[in-house]
């Protein structure tokens, strides 16, 4: 009995030791929020999307658009981006898998509702897409970033072809002494372009802005619905050149002109547009029609492929964050929008849910969720949870797992 008695104090003080450990982590865990930043909260929602049909698997992942219905829309390079042991369904040499269509669609539940695109009759489907777009009208835009992707496409819902703008292989020129094609950027041209990275569709003013882009070196404004060319301008709105600038060098005095790609060009509720001089690690902000207004840096260190990929904006009206996806260093910026202060990031690099390997594309849907692409390797599609405003104690938060926000 005195054994008993002794496992029973013995037992009660283990529980209180517990408690009380379990309370003062709660405290510190509440104190070091509070000493943190305010800023939107996510985690990865690792049940999203759900699998797909027919074995279809993704190639390059470049492109993402959440249009006024919730469905999320994503363009990839499918089979084109896939290895012969990736595809041995098309190769009928085995059972899995196949390269799903290039254009999909994925309900709120992350079901797959659309699935269409490629090479058709009356357009010339791009040799590398990239960049997809709903419009207010419910049109579909799509541009390239292979050698001869000089125009864009705008399709149906359901994939029916309405217009292109621009002709393949505007820019090619003599062969090289090896015998390839050459092709050089053309930033003053009125009808063609040059690699176009991403479209935005204006509705007030019924304007296509263009990332024009892996090729040429400017943002190009066309009307939406004949593709006219209205107004195009480079780096601080100056006149586009294409002059070769040699390698980014972090240290010298800010290039005045963009570097190559000219990846977004995305416009916010109040009219201002943020434009992503990917290999110069920078984010230059306009009016519509061209006026420069400010710049930030971001990771200034980063060479290759540089840091600003994308950009997209929080659901509230005043869309007061911006969110900043970074593929070569694989996480994600957290702004402020008026101030261009960098708040906090999320995201590493790896192939697990909440890492990510070369974060392309982003689009926020109407609930403040953020969705990401993946290009290289990565070759996925991810949603990350809106968990509301509040303290986040690091600089950096890594993998946003569930229950760690």
């Amino acid at each position: 009995m005195k054994r008993t008695r002794t496992f029973l104090v013995g037992g009660t003080f283990l529980a209180v030791f517990v408690a009380l450990a379990v309370a003062q982590a709660l405290i510190e865990r509440a104190v070091a929020q509070q000493g943190g930043i305010e800023a939107p909260r996510f985690e990865v929602d690792p049940f999203w999307p759900k699998p797909m049909p027919n074995h279809w698997i993704l190639g390059q992942t470049i492109g993402v658009w959440v249009d006024e219905q919730d469905v999320v829309w994503i363009v990839h390079r499918s089979s084109a981006t896939l290895a012969d042991n990736e595809r041995a369904l098309e190769l009928k040499n085995g059972e899995c898998c196949a390269g799903a269509p290039p254009v999909l669609a994925f309900d709120a539940a992350g079901n797959l509702v659309r699935s269409w695109g490629g090479p058709g009759q009356g357009y010339d489907w791009p040799a590398g897409n990239h960049g997809i777009f709903v419009d207010h009208a419910g049109n579909v835009w799509i541009g390239g970033n292979g050698p001869g992707d000089s125009h864009l496409l705008k399709f149906t819902k359901d994939g029916k072809f309405l217009l292109q703008v621009g002709r393949p292989n505007a820019r090619r020129g003599a062969p090289n002494a090896q015998g390839q094609p050459t092709y050089a950027g053309n930033s003053n041209d009125q009808q063609n372009f040059g690699r176009v990275a991403k479209i935005f569709v204006d509705p007030k003013a019924n304007e296509a802005i263009l990332a024009d882009g892996y090729l040429n070196k400017r943002v190009a404004v066309i009307d939406a619905t004949s593709g006219k060319m209205k107004r195009y301008w480079g780096a601080y709105g100056n006149k586009p050149d294409d002059t070769n600038p040699g390698p980014y060098n972090p240290n010298a005095p800010p290039a005045r002109q963009f570097r190559n790609p000219v990846h977004c060009a995305n416009l916010s509720n109040d009219g201002l547009l943020y434009v992503c001089d990917r290999a110069n690690d920078r984010l230059q902000v306009f009016k519509p029609d061209g006026t420069f207004v400010r710049e930030t840096f971001i990771a200034k260190q980063t060479l290759a492929s540089g840091s600003v990929w994308d950009v997209t904006f929080s659901n509230d009206a005043q869309q007061r964050y911006l969110y900043v996806a970074d593929g070569m260093n694989n996480r994600v910026y957290v702004l402020r929008r008026d101030t261009l202060e960098l708040l906090t990031s999320f995201g590493d690099g790896g192939r697990q849910p909440g890492q990510f390997f070369g974060v392309h594309s982003l689009a926020t849907d109407s609930k403040g969720n953020v969705y990401t692409t993946e290009t290289w390797e990565g070759k996925r599609l991810q949603k990350f949870v809106f968990k509301g405003v509040g303290r986040v104690r690091a600089p950096h938060q890594g993998v946003v797992w569930p229950g760690t926000t």
